[in-house]
């Protein structure tokens, strides 16, 4: 990971915005990009957008339209983009057909009724993949493969994988005993999320990534996928997660914390963007605010001290 001291980074961070075209942004989505904003231009960085619309099913490009015109409007500016994951397939395989050659890919049958039988949850909502076709011979796969699809997973290593993140601090995780062997390429074909944003992270030259703490126990799978395909790997700043209540994130479901309901709360966009900044504590008062206004004064090396609780920030 790149090296930071009181003053910020060793080198230029260059961040992201990566919002999947599923619908309106609400609340949580602005406070994570408003985050990565303001530590990345607070370092005189640069940020990319990214459209990460893997999920044909579910993307739409009108939503891809929306959240671009939401981020200007809101004074979420960025420097590169917007870039689009459904034209990166060329780039995935090729990362992919790497893993393979290297030997830890391997194909997997499992059915999610399988694996929640076989496995325990672990640090939430995530389960430990038990390696169930790890070590499948030749002929079992070829049986298996008449009646199923393979997804392929990595082996990865009895390793501890360790980050000093910029919110949550030191954090590691065993990646066998802890994650198991992760899926890289799904049994429709698809690219997994883990693999797709580690390539394009590589291929735009992001090296500072800024999201939800909920994200944070998947940090150190791309940390090893980053070290496999000889990628630079990155700075990390999980944020906490807004919440509707105790334990249950802000979600579309959420009207009142939807972009185009609390424009008619707060009339303006930096009306949100000081009723945002006020509810996560960034400003004392509930006042209109625009992006820029926030980084005067503005201290990545304060940010293990902004939040109270670094898990949840209770909307209101």
């Amino acid at each position: 990971m790149n090296a930071h001291n009181e003053k910020g980074f060793t080198k230029r961070p260059v961040g992201r915005f990566a919002p999947s075209p599923t619908g309106r942004m609400h609340a949580g989505n602005i406070f994570a990009a408003l985050m990565s904003w303001l530590i990345v231009k607070s370092q005189d960085g640069a940020i990319i957008l990214r459209i990460e619309d893997l999920d044909v099913e579910r993307s739409r490009s009108s939503y891809a339209d929306q959240v671009c015109r939401d981020f200007e409007s809101l004074g979420l500016t960025w420097d590169e983009g917007p870039f689009y994951q459904h034209d990166r397939d060329e780039a995935y395989q090729n990362a992919y057909q790497r893993l393979v050659d290297s030997g830890i890919v391997y194909p997997c049958f499992c059915t999610r009724a399988d694996l929640h039988a076989a496995s325990a949850p672990h640090r939430g909502e995530k389960l430990v993949y038990p390696g169930i076709c790890r070590n499948l011979t030749a002929q079992e796969v070829e049986e298996r493969s008449a009646n199923r699809k393979p997804a392929y997973r990595v082996r990865v290593p009895h390793r501890v994988y360790e980050l000093d993140d910029l919110v949550q601090g030191k954090y590691a995780q065993e990646l066998e005993s802890e994650c198991g062997d992760f899926i890289i390429r799904r049994s429709d074909g698809l690219f997994a999320y883990q693999l797709a944003v580690v390539v394009d992270d590589a291929a735009q030259g992001v090296n500072c990534i800024v999201r939800g703490m909920d994200l944070l126990v998947s940090t150190p799978q791309q940390m090893f996928l980053q070290e496999q395909l000889g990628f630079e790997q990155c700075d990390y700043a999980h944020v906490p997660l807004m919440v509707g209540e105790r334990d249950r994130r802000l979600s579309k479901r959420d009207r009142d914390a939807a972009l185009d309901e609390l424009l008619a709360v707060y009339k303006t966009p930096e009306g949100v963007i000081g009723h945002v900044a006020f509810v996560a504590g960034l400003i004392d008062s509930d006042e209109p605010c625009a992006a820029s206004d926030l980084l005067e004064g503005f201290d990545v090396a304060k940010l293990d001290s902004i939040f109270p609780d670094k898990v949840q920030i209770l909307w209101r």
